[in-house]
């Protein structure tokens, strides 16, 4: 499995990026894809998961700001992301789970049981 992250950046608040990863190596219908976050001395955190069927979950500090899709015929996953804080700085992880297409709660994914990439910065200052 490869996961590879792009679009990371600098940016004021109230601004907006989009994050893609392409993806290979697995078949995407029987994964559960995820951005997780990670904020300098922080834990890393689920921020929105997407399900094969299309079903997306956000942690509530995201949501109407964060828009998780995915593109089964491109092998990509994007995030969009507007409205940018601060607090939103942080290394952007693409993720894979291997569930047979089901999800967690973002707040409840648990990046050690994903694949994940290498990430991108978001620095919103």
């Amino acid at each position: 499995v490869q996961l590879v992250e792009s679009g990371g950046g600098s940016v004021q608040p109230g601004g907006s990026l989009t994050l893609s990863c392409a993806t290979s190596g697995l078949a995407s219908a029987r994964y559960c894809m995820a951005w997780f976050r990670q904020a300098a001395g922080k834990e890393r955190e689920g921020v929105a998961t997407i399900e094969s069927a299309g079903t997306p979950s956000y942690l509530d500090s995201v949501k109407g700001r964060f828009t998780i899709s995915q593109d089964n015929t491109k092998n990509s996953l994007t995030l969009q992301i507007h409205d940018l804080k601060v607090e939103d700085s942080g290394t952007y992880t693409c993720a894979a789970l291997w569930s047979g297409g089901a999800c967690p709660k973002a707040s409840d994914a648990n990046d050690k049981n994903f694949y994940l990439g290498q990430g991108t910065q978001v620095t919103v200052s």
